[in-house]
């Protein structure tokens, strides 16, 4: 399955603002949308809603594939993937090849078959220019320093009533960075021909406009 012309790829570590700027260039380019680190989120929820570990590899690849049988959009729209331990967990089960093999077709189906009729799609997470979409037009590789990233979600978790420090929070962020660049299976990092975007000192209307001025040129 390749992925049409008129998809955008963007990955980049966690807070780094990918999430934010992918929703806002698809509602601006009247694209669907795909937040595919979701997807490992859904896989680590039902791990854990089932009792099990997501560091084991034959729980988490089970997880996997029940997900990719009866996987819907509205699947995304639970408020329990936003919890960390969630967010821990999908890390985890995201380490597996068997567990990323299962959840790839889904996500090229998407690139490739927009739904709802829209004339194409962004897709944002960790490998999407690398492995699921190696073929986008546009490739873009969203990063911050990693203080930024740490106090921006810092202040999310405060805004949730989420009683944590600001020194935690830094360094799960630096364990999980190291966890993501350092897998075997489609590790974190820019594909070769990807536009690399340091959001740490722009505002998300400012990444909108740099992300769409590179859009427009590919």
């Amino acid at each position: 399955m390749t992925c049409k012309d008129n998809v955008v790829a963007i990955d980049g570590p966690a807070a780094s603002g990918k999430g934010t700027l992918a929703r806002n260039l698809a509602e601006k380019l009247d694209y669907a949308y795909l937040d595919t680190g979701k997807l490992y989120r859904v896989v680590g929820w039902r791990v854990l809603r089932d009792e099990g570990d997501p560091g084991d590899e034959t729980t988490a690849v089970k997880a996997a594939r029940d997900v990719r049988e009866v996987f819907s959009l509205d699947m995304l729209a639970n408020p329990d993937l936003t919890r960390d331990d969630v967010g821990e967990a999908a890390s985890k089960v995201s380490v597996f090849p068997e567990v990323r093999a299962a959840l790839l077709a889904l996500q090229q189906d998407f690139a490739a078959e927009p739904p709802a009729g829209r004339k194409g799609a962004v897709l944002d997470g960790r490998d999407i220019g690398t492995v699921v979409c190696p073929n986008a037009k546009v490739k873009l590789f969203v990063i911050a320093d990693t203080e930024v990233r740490a106090e921006r979600r810092y202040k999310e978790l405060q805004s949730k009533g989420i009683d944590v420090t600001y020194e935690a929070v830094l360094a799960d962020m630096r364990k999980r960075d190291a966890r993501d660049s350092g897998r075997a299976a489609a590790p974190l990092k820019p594909a070769d021909d990807a536009v690399i975007l340091d959001t740490s000192t722009m505002d998300p209307d400012e990444v909108l406009e740099k992300a769409l001025e590179i859009v427009h040129s590919a």
